[in-house]
């Protein structure tokens, strides 16, 4: 299944932060404006979002598309983990 993953980039005193991750079946995700992923079913996208919010927990980024990018490698590098 594919999912849609959102969040809110936060702005802070130490830089942006990213939070509030959420995973959405889709059967269209929207590549261009935001990450999605392949998982077999709403579990594994759930625990995707609990990962995601946990790594990005305590990491800042200069501007959006910093943190859009470093959301979206992780993912990318979540889904070729998972396959090996």
């Amino acid at each position: 299944m594919q999912f849609q993953l959102s969040w809110e980039t936060v702005p802070g005193l130490s830089g942006l932060r990213c939070e509030g991750f959420s995973a959405i079946a889709t059967e269209r995700p929207d590549t261009a404006r935001g990450v999605a992923a392949a998982c077999a079913g709403q579990d594994e996208a759930d625990g995707l979002a609990r990962a995601l919010e946990e790594h990005f927990a305590k990491k800042r980024f200069s501007n959006d598309a910093a943190a859009f990018e470093a959301v979206k490698a992780f993912v990318l590098e979540w889904g070729v983990e998972r396959r090996a």
